[in-house]
């Protein structure tokens, strides 16, 4: 077909009634549209990296594979997404980002009429610009909980902190008990410090709940652990290689719905955050998807240490990674556990912190909290295993550490207002005399 046309991939379940259908009117011309018939999800991700243009994809919107992930590569090359919903499925397609819905037994003209409004023609006169009627899926605006990571190199006391800032930010009432402990570390540590026999549900099932939909607030609790407890658990990979079933689009929904649902989201994390850009591999940065979500979200991000020279050297180049991955200098709060009681050796250990991330930081010196020192507690281990938590002196520093980074950083995410703008008199409407207007 010469000159302009719609050229709309087609997926949909076997013996479909509309899928022959919308063939027969490419095929006869009976509709200005290519029709291209792909027999799974896989194929349709193949044909939208082709780097072919495509107007639109209409699909049963039973089929599984029609994900966020899809939706949204779909919508960043232009490309709208139509389903026929049988009424056979209950999930939001608007929340998805679905750009319109057919009825099962549509006609040429609803087709043509849902094609004008969502999607593009594909022909010479046609300038790359985003599909009519259609908006970002980025998450809705409206209240957030607060997203803080913990993370640090291996053997620092990471998880531990994680824990000791979910106990003590629990214990504050204004938190209404909803305070949440996600470990999305890729070597998940939390179910074995809290004795969690049954490991399922966790992580893995909380972002496949959101592939294909938005659940409300509080079906998330039903994913998480700790019906005795001060804190809520959100169980993490059950191994390693798991990384890889995650989706990126998904994940993000997940976090956000995360927020929705909890006063506080404690994330803890592994320290590595290097991406395509830092080392040349996207799959790095695939498997580094938690960490890299975790610390573009947060509002705060706890840095663990130790003591020495090993110590000192691991959290100023955990640090220093953070702040050149983007993360303002302002939302992290170094921490060093088991830190030396006497305050000559903590004030050298500060003073080496300061000396150390000085080529970093630059004139913003100023901007990065002095370290958090956690003392050692020897029945630490015990506590964890008799199922007590950390001690309260180490959780309540560690809460209010963070209470004091986000009080700091609380406007960093915040757009600036908008400054007052002159308005030239009767710019606004028309006057009117009394007689007009009582007429």
């Amino acid at each position: 077909m010469s000159g302009e046309r719609y050229v709309v991939l087609g997926l949909a379940h076997v013996r479909s009634p509309w899928f022959p259908e919308v063939s027969r009117w490419a095929t006869t011309a009976a509709a200005p549209l290519d029709f291209v018939k792909c027999v799974s999800v896989d194929e349709l991700h193949a044909r939208l990296a082709s780097g072919r243009a495509f107007s639109a994809i209409v699909t049963d919107a039973g089929i599984t594979g029609i994900d966020r992930d899809l939706i949204d590569r779909a919508r960043e090359i232009g490309c709208a997404v139509i389903v026929v919903d049988d009424g056979s499925t209950r999930r939001d397609l608007a929340a998805l980002g679905v750009s319109g819905v057919l009825p099962q037994a549509f006609d040429r003209d609803h087709l043509l009429a849902a094609l004008a409004e969502h999607a593009l023609v594909v022909g010479p006169a046609v300038a790359p610009r985003s599909p009519a009627g259609s908006s970002p899926t980025g998450p809705a605006v409206g209240w957030r909980g607060r997203f803080v990571a913990v993370t640090g190199a291996g053997g620092t006391g990471t998880s531990v902190a994680a824990i000791a800032l979910a106990q003590g930010l629990a214990a504050d009432v204004r938190t209404q008990g909803r305070v949440l402990l996600a470990d999305l570390a890729l070597d998940a540590d939390q179910a074995m410090l809290h004795d969690a026999r049954d490991i399922v549900p966790g992580l893995q099932e909380l972002v496949d709940a959101f592939r294909h939909g938005t659940p409300p607030a509080d079906d998330l609790l039903a994913l998480t652990y700790g019906d005795d407890a001060p804190y809520r658990v959100l169980l993490g990979l059950r191994r390693h290689r798991d990384w890889t079933v995650l989706r990126p689009r998904a994940l993000h929904a997940a976090l956000d719905g995360l927020r929705r649902a909890f006063t506080h989201v404690i994330a803890d994390i592994e320290p590595d955050v290097e991406g395509e850009a830092e080392c040349g591999s996207a799959d790095v940065e695939d498997r580094n998807l938690l960490a890299r979500s975790a610390v573009d979200l947060a509002d705060a991000v706890v840095v663990t240490g130790l003591p020495g020279v090993q110590g000192v050297h691991r959290l100023v180049r955990t640090v220093a990674t953070l702040i050149d991955h983007g993360v303002p200098a302002e939302r992290i709060l170094p921490t060093i556990n088991r830190a030396p009681r006497g305050a000559r050796s903590r004030a050298e250990l500060t003073s080496a912190v300061a000396a150390l991330l000085e080529p970093v930081l630059g004139a913003r010196r100023d901007a990065l909290s002095s370290p958090l020192y956690l003392a050692d507690h020897r029945r630490l281990d015990a506590g964890l295993r008799d199922g007590v938590g950390v001690p309260t002196s180490m959780a309540t520093a560690l809460a209010g550490g963070v209470q004091a980074v986000l009080g700091r950083a609380i406007d960093l995410r915040e757009p600036a207002a908008a400054e007052p703008q002159p308005i030239a008199p009767g710019s606004l409407g028309a006057w009117a005399t009394s007689q007009e207007a009582a007429g």
